[in-house]
């Protein structure tokens, strides 16, 4: 079984928060709208069970879903 917590999309989207990128300027470089982008967000944070975007970051470089 493959690692993965997360979906394709999911994970980009956390990929490109660590570096620094708005919900906005996320949404441009994925070619979807900033709402996809908060929901996928959102929905990765349930997953994780955590409340707001730094918990979840510090969780998915902790379970080695995404790298800095």
């Amino acid at each position: 079984m493959s690692k993965g917590i997360l979906t394709t999309r999911e994970r980009a989207c956390f990929e490109l928060l660590v570096l620094n990128k708005s919900t906005k300027e996320i949404a441009q470089e994925l070619q979807i709208s900033e709402k996809t982008v908060r929901n996928h967000i959102s929905n990765a944070m349930q997953k994780l069970g955590v409340k707001g975007r730094a918990s979840a970051v510090v969780e998915l470089l902790k379970l080695k879903e995404i790298s800095l």
